[in-house]
């Protein structure tokens, strides 16, 4: 018997990088996953990969009914909804003057109003369900800001205060709310930085003089998610859980 069994999760940006390793790591663990994506042909393929413990729901994190309807379908198809992990977001870099209104306003609806969106579905239904719990992935651009990183910075800023309203709310329906505060992450996301730095083992040298143990792996984060989801963290809510490799540290 895994760590998550009797768990119904609901995982956001499930179809690559982390949220990809989450729905993994909970289906391992036995957990029921409902995996949410724009990219419908990849979630087929993690579907493929996991079997019958994994539906796929193609949507939009941007759109307030695609996660209502994903949150239904969790209650519907496997009789509750204990977690979700809120994977989804995207990342942005840009000097502050050249942001545009539709560069923010993409960074901010996709990685906060997202988790807003995710968040405000389910809880009513963690409530049927007599608690839950309820992972957001932050950053460690929550807690400090780097050239470039406004709208990155502002929303992940945001994901961890939301985080934290919504625990100090919601303790008394057995919810807890926690956020992980990753650093670089080896995921497709942050693949176009590699140009910045020359080649891959350039850029793995430069972000080792920031980040003490080096870029971290997807899977990483996943084991942290798993440890959220479960009862071993039953006494933990409003942290933010900083998986950084040291960057905040330094």
């Amino acid at each position: 018997m895994g760590r998550l069994d009797g768990k119904v999760a609901v995982v956001t940006g499930a179809a690559s990088g982390i949220g990809r390793e989450v729905a993994r790591r909970f289906a391992a663990e036995d957990a029921a996953v409902v995996a949410f994506d724009l990219n419908e042909d990849d979630l087929r393929r993690l579907a493929d990969e996991l079997g019958d413990r994994v539906l796929i729901h193609p949507g939009d994190v941007r759109t307030a009914d695609d996660l209502s309807a994903a949150v239904r379908r969790a209650e519907q198809e496997f009789g509750l909804l204990t977690t979700i992990c809120n994977c989804a977001g995207v990342y942005d870099n840009v000097p502050f003057l050249e942001l545009t209104e539709e560069r923010w306003r993409r960074t901010v609806d996709i990685n906060l109003s997202g988790v807003y969106f995710a968040c405000k579905a389910a809880v009513p239904a963690m409530q049927r369900a007599g608690g839950g719990s309820i992972i957001n992935l932050a950053s460690a651009n929550s807690m400090v800001a780097s050239p470039g990183e406004t709208a990155y910075s502002a929303s992940k800023g945001g994901v961890l205060m939301l985080t934290k309203a919504i625990a100090v709310e919601h303790a008394r329906d057995a919810i807890r709310a926690n956020a992980i505060c990753p650093g670089f992450v080896d995921t497709p996301m942050v693949a176009g930085t590699i140009a910045q730095f020359g080649d891959r083992d350039q850029m793995l040298t430069e972000v080792s003089k920031f980040q003490p143990l080096g870029i971290g792996l997807p899977e990483d984060i996943a084991r942290v998610a798993c440890f959220l989801a479960s009862d071993d963290s039953r006494s933990m809510t409003g942290s933010a859980v900083m998986a950084d490799g040291g960057y905040t540290a330094m």
